[in-house]
């Protein structure tokens, strides 16, 4: 999917010769100036693509301005700019940087831009049965969303002690991921000391291993907001947790 800012705008002016899409990015100083021409007649209503990859904008959230004749209107939009299936879909390409446009809380509309690599994105994480169990899509591999099967392993590693380690087989078909593991044998691998546990999913055909992450969503932040019950495995509480960039991991003995 390409990289286009579609804008449908309803104005009472028409566009004149010098109007521009400003984008303007909120923690500093920089902007990006779009000249949008002018259609030469009043119109209450613009329709307008505006390509981003060329213009380089930098992680980070950038807000969208309408400027013509010396004035500045901050863009408001009545598109929440949230759609699932959406982010499913654009997150099937292989790519570095992810454009994505929202409403703010204010109600404008703004961009957030955020370099990516490919991950295993969570979308269902539960304990059941004496079992850790996950599910989700691929995100930025490039791999086809088809009925293909793919070798692949969960592997848990904890980044304190090398030495402890677990891995089990897992199922892809496609880009849909699931694995499931003994919360005994989590426990039983490093059993002296309580730790964080990365989960991180092998793939064949991948370059490297991708760590696990729910990031295509609109919940940010998700170490404050979101709580999981604790297993006890032979009186371990065990449970999974999210680090401040949305990563997952499981969290045994805390």
């Amino acid at each position: 999917m390409a990289d286009v800012l579609s804008l449908r705008l309803a104005i009472d002016d028409p566009l004149t010769e010098d109007t521009e899409l400003v984008l303007r990015q909120r923690s500093g100083e920089a902007e990006c100036r779009v000249p949008l021409g002018a259609p030469g007649a009043r119109a209450r209503d613009a329709t307008l693509a505006v390509s981003l990859a060329p213009l380089a904008l930098g992680p980070g959230r950038w807000d969208a301005y309408l400027a013509r004749d010396g004035a500045r209107t901050r863009l408001r939009s009545v598109d929440p700019g949230f759609s699932l299936d959406h982010l499913d879909a654009y997150a099937l390409g292989r790519r570095t940087r992810a454009y994505r446009a929202y409403r703010t809380q204010g109600g404008y509309l703004a961009l957030k831009v955020d370099e990516v690599r490919p991950a295993a994105e969570v979308r269902a994480v539960w304990f059941r049965e004496g079992r850790f169990e996950v599910t989700g899509l691929l995100a930025f591999t490039g791999l086809e969303d088809d009925e293909s099967r793919h070798e692949a392993r969960l592997a848990l590693r904890r980044s304190d002690d090398p030495d402890a380690g677990l891995s089990v087989a897992a199922t892809v078909q496609g880009v849909r991921f699931h694995a499931a593991l003994s919360l005994c044998d989590v426990v039983d691998a490093a059993p002296a000391r309580p730790g964080l546990w990365e989960p991180e999913l092998e793939v064949e055909g991948l370059s490297g291993p991708l760590r696990l992450a729910a990031r295509l969503d609109d919940v940010d932040g998700k170490r404050r907001r979101l709580h999981y019950p604790a297993a006890r495995i032979d009186g371990v509480p065990i449970k999974p947790c999210y680090t401040p960039d949305d990563e997952l991991r499981i969290e045994v003995g805390a």
